[in-house]
């Protein structure tokens, strides 16, 4: 299972990368196209696209990595358990949120299948809203990964390390 997550994770760094390469080329394309006077619309709403699924992947990344934003003034100052204890229920409580993102978001893919890109009418814009549960479901398997692995002792508390 770990290898499984481990694969996962690398292949979501590739992704994210060639995500982000490929809106810069497509922003820049779009910009050259307009100066030339022979606009490409279709170059926005692809680099649209392609940054709603990197926030995502990159978000899964960042809490992979421990690098996402935290304050720990107060929980660094409180015993092990405590913190432990606090983490847990951080966990619980992220885990709940993505649940409710992840039913909302599947239903809000599901609704816009309809709409399309202005500038891309035979494309759905589902495949920009689908990146919220895509992006949550990943966002849950990593919490729970490092749910079990402090259970099991195999990760430091968060603010403790």
């Amino acid at each position: 299972m770990r290898t499984l997550y481990d694969m996962i994770g690398k292949v979501e760094a590739v992704v994210a990368g060639i995500l982000l390469i490929l809106m810069v080329l497509l922003i820049f394309a779009g910009g050259l196209a307009r100066l030339a006077a022979h606009p490409l619309n279709w170059t926005i709403d692809f680099a649209t696209c392609f940054f709603a699924w990197a926030c995502f992947i990159c978000a899964d990344i960042a809490w992979r990595r421990d690098s996402l934003m935290s304050i720990d003034l107060l929980t660094d100052r409180l015993p092990a358990h405590a913190q432990r204890a606090l983490t847990y229920l951080n966990y619980m409580i992220l885990l709940a949120f993505l649940a409710f993102v992840i039913i909302y978001g599947t239903q809000l893919a599901w609704t816009s299948r309809a709409r399309s890109f202005q500038g891309i009418p035979w494309i759905s814009y589902s495949w920009v809203t689908a990146s919220l549960p895509s992006g949550a479901l990943l966002l849950m398997l990593t919490t729970v990964v490092k749910t079990l692995d402090l259970r099991h002792g195999r990760r430091v508390i968060p603010s403790a390390g």
